[in-house]
């Protein structure tokens, strides 16, 4: 037998019970609308929140950087793959994020690995909301932490009780003598849910605890605090220990970020194995974060543009009587609950024109289906009201509303 047969056939149990999901092909730029199939489709569940993965100005600063660099930095970057463009990218979002220093990685997930996995180990203590993202999760499993402490969404008042319990576990030295680090980690915006971390109150407990911060900013930039990221919506810039994010979403291109403090992120240099064996950011992502950057800096106009959209959309979706949860920001759910209800509502947008994909088990909970719908800067009112139009029919089709 085959001792890969149980995987093949794990597909056609979650066709059974509609986990398995389809990868569709665009044949067109990433932008408001989308070709798929040869049909052109309103791209309501796309990351692209500024418009800047298809913005002429950043391709131009691309295609600029190609043609005097070449298209990859070619090595890792502390052999020979550290460019210029690498560092100017860093220190443009060092300064966004009014931090002292930043580090850019191959990507977000990545960056989170580097940031938990090379200050934490076995015998330190994390601290974790329990809706983190994967790649948090993914890496306190990698520093293989014993001692783990996950507290019910926000719930400030049990973060606090983890964190007494924590203190405890730390009086006890580590094996070389030295003092448990405490961590504690959240995302700043929950993906799936679109609501914010209470981000003061658990800045201010970790400070009283003696613990250390860490917020994953990846759906904060370009979206809070004028564009700049939760740390100034909060006001809170320079008072987080370690702020991690991503240029896949606001700012549509690829790779990571950490800021923080000037000595912090040069030990991350030093030690992050994902970074140390890892072929630095290519061309055209570091020469786009440069010219993102810039245009963040110039004008809230795209900002904006992108909450009105979100406020409108949140509010006639509503009016039709559709659950959009609890989100705070432009992530706006349609809560349906079922898995197989989700997956037969995007397939009947579809046929109606509406590209926007069912989230399900194991991206949420099981019985936490929903439609997670996506504006952008990019999109019009009129945009807007195809989709509510496509959103109200199939909702009265399949009685959801």
């Amino acid at each position: 037998m085959n001792p890969l047969k149980p995987y093949y056939q794990t597909i056609a149990s979650m066709k059974e019970k509609g986990l398995y999901t389809p990868v569709r092909v665009l044949e067109s730029p990433q932008g408001p609308w989308v070709t798929i199939d040869g049909k052109k489709l309103l791209n309501f569940c796309s990351n692209n929140y500024l418009g800047f993965a298809q913005d002429k100005r950043i391709a131009t600063a691309a295609i600029k950087a190609i043609k005097k660099y070449g298209v990859g930095a070619g090595a890792v970057r502390p052999i020979s793959g550290n460019l210029a463009l690498h560092m100017e990218a860093e220190k443009a979002l060092a300064k966004l994020k009014g931090a002292e220093a930043a580090f850019l990685l191959p990507g977000g997930f990545i960056a989170n690995i580097v940031a938990i996995a090379t200050i934490v180990g076995k015998e330190d203590i994390v601290i974790s909301d329990e809706l983190n993202h994967a790649s948090i999760i993914d890496a306190i499993k990698l520093a293989q932490v014993k001692t783990k402490f996950i507290y019910k969404h926000n719930d400030m008042a049990e973060l606090e009780a983890r964190l007494t319990e924590a203190v405890a576990v730390a009086k006890t030295p580590k094996s070389d003598g030295t003092k448990p680090v405490i961590l504690v980690v959240t995302d700043g915006v929950f993906s799936m849910d679109g609501d914010i971390a209470h981000l003061p109150e658990i800045v201010r407990l970790a400070k009283k605890y003696g613990a250390v911060t860490m917020v994953d900013d990846a759906h904060g930039e370009g979206v809070l605090g004028d564009g700049k990221g939760i740390a100034h919506h909060f006001k809170l810039a320079g008072k987080l220990d370690i702020e991690v994010g991503t240029m896949s979403k606001a700012f549509g291109v690829l790779g990571g970020v950490i800021a923080g403090k000037r000595e912090l992120i040069e030990y991350y240099r030093q030690k992050g194995r994902p970074y140390l064996f890892s072929t630095g950011l290519t061309v055209a992502d570091a020469a786009a974060v440069i010219e993102g950057v810039k245009i963040l800096t110039k004008s809230k106009s795209l900002v904006r543009k992108l909450w009105d959209n979100a406020a409108y959309l949140r509010k006639e979706f509503q009016k039709l009587g559709f659950d959009t949860g609890v989100t705070q920001t432009p992530i706006t759910p349609v809560m349906l609950g079922d898995e197989n209800l989700a997956k037969e509502f995007s397939a009947k947008l579809l046929a109606r024109g509406v590209f926007a994909t069912p989230i399900k088990f194991p991206m949420v909970a099981m019985g936490k289906a929903r439609i997670r719908v996506m504006p952008s800067a990019g999109h019009s009112k009129k945009d807007l009201d195809y989709g509510l139009r496509a959103f109200a029919q199939v909702g009265k089709e399949l009685g959801v509303i």
